[in-house]
């Protein structure tokens, strides 16, 4: 698996051009002739070439899908194809009784925290899922998340193209959306067969994947985590269900929370920039006919020349979304801890494994970078969970609690390193942001659902006089 997002590759590679007679041409650092619109040969744009490489791609892709089935940048049909092909016959179905320990631990965990935290239960119902349900529940976040990569690649490989080469491929711009959209498909069904097998939660790399207001753990990938602990499965699904259930209560009640972490993803996504003249350098000199040899096309993705490129706006959305994560995560580890307290004996061990799991970048870390091109690690949990434990011991639950009333009372980067500041503005240090937080809260939450129910209201009879059908 190419360790780029989607494993970029460039349609637009192709080898050194020769003019008739084999001797080299002026093109030869004109992969196709279509960067400089084909000025540097004899006769100009060369529609041939254009067709050649439109073969390849096609010989590259056979096999892999039904192009007619795809709509939009990423051809889900195959991703969910090949990640259930790599799930195998073997996936375990969910008994009644483990339905019901799964439930029992999620309704256990749910009164412990009552006591930890102000914010209610936010899950609506507990499941257990197969690895197989976790693909289909989660797939329509993935597609949120993976659609803007895929749009910003395919944009790059047809803005590059000049006006001439963009006329003469018009009609078949969209056969290489479609052999796009199969390759980033095949690259997608890969990664999420392997997350599938080793996802724990809904929640389990911090992103609200699953549907609102659903708490899900996988039993299977459970029992396979619990095997290597000194701990009775039983407790160690608990503290997962607690660690799950206390997501759902601040991904619920925290109405801005959700769009918030997501939008930062596609803020990174949306920033993507490719290089290209490294491409253009790359592709001098390469056999036309190593582009249907798949070797051959793996070894020139690892060369490292189709990675994209950061620039301040990815930055930027990765600051804000690692400070996001770790402020989520802090809060919830802090949370569960208060919650568990002694009533689990191997609280402690059982944090510090998850947190050695997420830091070290396992399965569920490499897979994301693969899929949307970052490192989902946030680096300040630690940070995170220090502020928020001195939070509550210096302010109190409520305090605590009442700072995700706006994402404007939520602390930056900059508190993580040194929160002093920070606790000490929340604990009265002469502003009135943070007065009566939990008012804030209540007061944001009867906004949210009085705009829901005039949007209800305003649909009911549908679209009104004036507004598009």
């Amino acid at each position: 698996m190419s360790d780029t997002p989607f494993g970029f590759s460039n349609p637009d590679d192709d080898p050194e051009r020769k003019k008739p007679g084999g001797e080299s041409g002026s093109s030869a650092n004109d992969p196709f002739g279509f960067l400089t619109g084909g000025a540097g040969g004899a006769g100009g744009f060369d529609p041939s070439q254009l067709g050649q490489m439109l073969s390849q791609l096609g010989a590259m892709f056979s096999g892999m899908g039904q192009p007619g089935s795809q709509s939009g940048p990423v051809n889900y049909d195959v991703a969910k194809r090949l990640a259930r092909q790599q799930l195998g016959s073997s996936v375990t179905p969910v008994t009644e009784g483990t339905q019901r320990a799964v439930t029992d631990a999620a309704h256990l965990a749910e009164l412990w925290l009552d006591a930890a935290t102000t914010l209610p239960a936010g899950a609506t119902k507990t499941v257990a899922w197969t690895a197989n349900d976790w693909l289909e529940e989660t797939l329509p976040t993935w597609k949120r998340l993976c659609d803007p990569v895929a749009e910003q690649i395919s944009g790059m490989w047809t803005s590059t193209l000049p006006e001439e080469a963009k006329q003469f491929a018009g009609p078949m711009m969209g056969m290489l959306s479609q052999m796009g959209g199969l390759a980033f498909g095949s690259q997608l069904g890969q990664a999420l067969g392997q997350l599938a097998k080793e996802v724990l939660t809904s929640t389990d790399i911090g992103l609200p994947l699953g549907p609102d207001g659903t708490a899900a753990l996988l039993p299977t990938a459970v029992s396979e985590f619990s095997a290597g602990l000194e701990r009775p499965e039983s407790e160690i699904l608990v503290y997962l269900a607690a660690r799950e259930v206390a997501h759902q209560r601040l991904f619920v009640h925290v109405p801005w929370l959700r769009q918030q972490v997501l939008g930062a993803v596609e803020d990174y996504a949306r920033g993507i920039r490719m290089d290209f003249s490294a491409i253009e350098e790359a592709a001098q000199g390469i056999d036309p006919m190593s582009l249907s040899d798949p070797s051959k096309l793996e070894e020139l993705l690892s060369q490292g020349t189709f990675e994209p490129q950061t620039t301040p706006e990815q930055k930027a959305a990765l600051e804000r979304l690692e400070t996001l994560l770790a402020l989520i995560e802090g809060w919830v580890e802090v949370v569960v801890t208060d919650a568990v307290g002694d009533r689990l004996p191997g609280a402690g061990a059982l944090a510090e494994t998850l947190r050695r799991r997420r830091a070290t970048g396992g399965p569920a870390e490499q897979t994301f970078a693969t899929l949307v091109g970052l490192e989902l690690r946030p680096r300040k949990v630690r940070e995170a969970t220090a502020l928020w434990r001195r939070v509550t011991t210096d302010a109190g639950i409520e305090k605590r609690d009442g700072v995700w009333a706006h994402p404007d009372l939520l602390p930056d980067s900059a508190d993580l390193d040194t929160p002093a500041a920070f606790i000490d503005t929340l604990i009265g240090g002469g502003t009135t942001a943070f007065d009566d937080p939990l008012a804030q809260l209540a007061e944001t939450e009867a906004r949210e659902k009085l705009e829901r129910d005039q949007k209800t209201e305003g649909s009911g009879d549908g679209p009104a006089k004036g507004d598009d059908a």
